[in-house]
């Protein structure tokens, strides 16, 4: 009876989480820009009710009742889930997740004002507070465990049971072969880009066909734009967004598959996990590992561009590149570039990379918010070897902090990594993948995905998500491997 009480309970909590992302999909996407303020308090008030659900003593009471050896797998998945989720959340005071939950709606449309007026001052006090309630909020966090900082208590909102200290050992080894790779790279002759002036409204078009060419199911989503691409939702109801540039048709395309691969991780879900703890991905690493591998591995491969290349030049004509391999090569160039969203496959992870050193040091309190625009720029350029010429394409550039998302970055480069070690696994399996990817066709790939890893949602932990759908134990070897292999053959050396 107990364990009933508590999964009714939850799925309850769980539908009113999906009422609260939809809330934040329309700030994105239609919300009327007058609205934000009124927002801020809709946000805040909703929070209220949910952390009054999450921190209920009737959760406590039943947790200490239940006899989780008298449970299948599915129940005692739920109950770590439910109880991780209480005993985080009765450390933190409900005034303060309400507070954090009006000042973050808020500072994402002062962030969105600053950022287009390059103008970090006008950010900067809003900036402060939402570090300074995540910072409040990480010391709550930690009390009673054995994390090593404050960094590291936030982080587990997004990557439970990882660290800082073993992200940092991972990604020191990720950085000196990256950077080799790029030297090599940037010392040798560059493939010629697309030129021509796409129009957006094709592109639109376009973003629609690939997302359903990749599994994406339309009865239960829609596609939608955004300053910020992203995925929304769970279950029955998962939404995209992307954004268009008329001189580069290639944001829109790799922006709708990545969000793409999310959203087909939520919609392919076991239906029994509906509005459940289970019933949406694992992990943020996890989640990342599916957009990242339907965007790079699948999207940005050889056979599938060859695809991809008729497809442009049936709908825009003349592209700037005259066959299916020049194409290939002009999807993959690596070049020098600010923006993290828009980088190439070998850059990406020093993009990433700069974010965790510097939010860990804004956490943890070594790094000032005032500081943080000359500490990021010293540190591009120091990483990437140009300097940033504007605050909008260096520390303005993503939402995430502004929004208060602490210890989410790094599970980018830890999905990157995941997604090295499953596409090995899907290469063994699937042999034929390439004739099948030169025809658009993705079929094979995303129901291999499906099967290993995407139906079980959160029916276990991150790391064991991972060994259970490829076989072995994640390292960032596979991806390595890869990137040496795929840039080698584009830059002939």
């Amino acid at each position: 009876m107990s364990f009933d009480a508590l999964f009714s309970h939850v799925k309850t909590t769980t539908a009113l989480g999906q009422i609260a992302g939809r809330l934040s999909w329309d700030q994105e996407t239609m919300m009327p820009r007058g609205a934000m303020e009124q927002r801020g308090e809709e946000f805040a008030a909703i929070e209220s009710v949910l952390h009054a659900r999450k921190v209920d003593p009737k959760l406590g009471d039943w947790l200490a009742t239940i006899d989780e050896s008298t449970l299948d797998p599915f129940g005692q998945a739920v109950l770590r889930h439910t109880r991780r989720s209480y005993e985080r959340n009765t450390k933190v005071p409900a005034d303060l997740a309400s507070e954090l939950a009006r000042v973050t709606s808020v500072a994402q449309g002062i962030w969105a004002e600053a950022r287009a007026r390059d103008d970090f001052n006008h950010f900067a006090p809003t900036f402060e507070e939402v570090v300074k309630l995540r910072r409040e909020e990480a010391a709550a966090l930690k009390e009673g465990t054995d994390h090593s900082d404050l960094w590291d208590a936030l982080h587990q909102d997004y990557e439970p049971g990882s660290s800082g200290a073993v992200l940092s050992e991972m990604f020191g080894a990720l950085r000196p072969r990256l950077v080799a790779l790029r030297d090599k790279i940037m010392g040798a002759d560059q493939p010629k880009g697309l030129s021509g002036t796409y129009d957006e409204d094709e592109q639109m078009a376009l973003t629609g066909i690939l997302a359903g060419a990749f599994g994406y199911d339309f009865d239960r989503g829609r596609i939608d734009k955004a300053v910020h691409p992203f995925s929304s939702g769970a279950g029955l109801d998962v939404r995209i967004t992307t954004r268009t540039n008329p001189e580069d048709p290639l944001n829109s395309i790799y922006s709708t598959i990545h969000e793409t691969g999310h959203a087909c991780y939520e919609q392919n879900i076991s239906r029994d996990y509906l509005l459940t703890p289970l019933g949406e991905g694992v992990s943020m690493g996890v989640h990342e590992s599916q957009s990242r591998i339907y965007e790079n591995q699948l999207g940005r491969s050889r056979a599938f561009t060859e695809y991809l290349y008729g497809q442009m030049r049936g709908m825009f004509g003349e592209i700037g590149v005259n066959s299916a391999e020049e194409f290939y090569a002009a999807v993959n160039r690596v070049t020098p570039g600010y923006i993290r969203t828009e980088s190439d496959e070998v850059q990406y992870n020093l993009h990433v990379l700069l974010r965790f050193d510097l939010e860990r040091q804004i956490i943890n309190g070594t790094l000032d918010v005032m500081d943080l625009p000359e500490a990021w720029d010293t540190r591009f350029e120091a990483d990437f070897g140009v300097k940033v010429d504007k605050i909008s394409n260096g520390c303005l550039q993503d939402v995430h902090w502004p929004v208060g998302l602490f210890g989410y970055f790094p599970t980018y480069s830890l999905g990157n990594v995941y997604a090295g070690c499953l596409h090995k696994a899907l290469r063994a399996d699937i042999p034929e993948l390439d004739a099948e990817l030169a025809k658009g066709n993705t079929g094979s790939a995303t129901a291999w995905l499906g099967e290993h890893l995407q139906q079980f949602g959160g029916l276990r932990e991150p790391r064991d998500t991972i060994v259970h759908a490829c076989g072995f134990e994640p390292s960032e070897a596979p991806l390595l491997d890869y990137l040496e292999e795929k840039f080698a053959g584009i830059y002939g050396f």
